[in-house]
């Protein structure tokens, strides 16, 4: 046979009816399944552990961090396994490790940009030392008030809103050039 050419039974030069033209009946699951419980606990491992990589490390260092590599190789097996299993049993060619955001593949590009209307919020705080022995200074309230601008961006976030950009300042409140490089222009 040449090509995906079948017998009359269905089979196909792959030596199997999962390749051939004939619907697929009886097909034992359970390996499959297994397979999918074992990627899914992988990527819960790999949350875990990319937390508390991030929680010593920067995300240049952590990306690179042998822990994150391991199990990002055991996903990329598991994932060959599903792949391997589901071509075998059924004859599929799933293409299930590619990515796509919502939206991108269906934008006209020959539309005109949405105006969207951006409207910028500031929550400031007059904060003095900390009272008594304290190994805190003034220095590290930009980091809590950074944290802080995280959960509420998150909040946001989950409420529908599209939280374009924010930070965290110490002195007077840091403006958005909503303008573009008007002022670099004007220079």
């Amino acid at each position: 046979m040449s090509g995906h050419e079948h017998d009359e039974h269905g089979h196909d030069e792959h030596g199997g009816a999962a390749h051939g033209p004939l619907p697929l009946h009886g097909v034992e699951a359970g390996e499959l399944h297994a397979v999918v419980d074992s990627l899914a606990a992988r990527l819960h491992s790999y949350v875990d552990t990319a937390l508390g990589v991030r929680a010593e490390f920067g995300a240049a260092e952590a990306d690179e961090d042998p822990r994150i590599l391991a199990i990002e190789a055991e996903v990329g097996s598991l994932n060959a396994r599903l792949y391997d299993l589901l071509h075998e049993r059924l004859g599929l060619h799933a293409d299930l490790t590619g990515m796509a955001w919502d939206g991108e593949d269906s934008a006209d590009e020959d539309a005109p940009p949405e105006v969207v209307e951006l409207d910028s919020f500031h929550l400031g705080f007059l904060v003095g030392p900390p009272t008594g022995t304290s190994d805190l200074s003034l220095d590290s309230v930009l980091g809590l008030v950074d944290d802080a601008g995280a959960q509420v961006a998150q909040s946001l976030a989950e409420a529908g809103f599209e939280v374009v950009e924010w930070t965290a300042a110490r002195g007077a409140p840091v403006p958005f050039d909503e303008d573009g490089d008007d002022e670099e222009d004007e220079a």
